[in-house]
């Protein structure tokens, strides 16, 4: 059962890092559509495809604009802290406890 708590709190490692890459991700979003950016900037483009399909539901989900300002990458930070909050520990502490 060692291997099975191992390879869990591995796992909990492994979401833990990439849910803290995705906010940075969704924060360089953020910034570039304050400036104006080159569109076929493979950053910008990255950064775009990679973020859209989960900030478009929550603009769908919630259509709060607050004078022009889009409110979904701060929603999506708080929904990925959250992640980070209750689903690593939790997968962190089954991995414990199967060891």
């Amino acid at each position: 059962m060692f291997m099975l708590g191992n390879f869990i709190m591995a796992l909990a490692k492994l979401i833990n890092f990439i849910l803290g890459a995705y906010i940075w991700i969704v924060i360089g979003r953020a910034v570039i559509s304050w400036v104006s950016a080159d569109p076929y900037n493979p950053i910008v483009r990255f950064l775009v495809q990679a973020t859209e399909p989960l900030l478009s539901r929550i603009r769908r989900m919630i259509p709060f604009n607050m004078g022009g300002i889009d409110l979904s990458p701060m929603i999506l930070i708080f929904a990925i802290v959250f992640l980070q909050s209750f689903l690593v520990p939790t997968l962190q502490q089954i991995g414990y406890n199967l060891q």
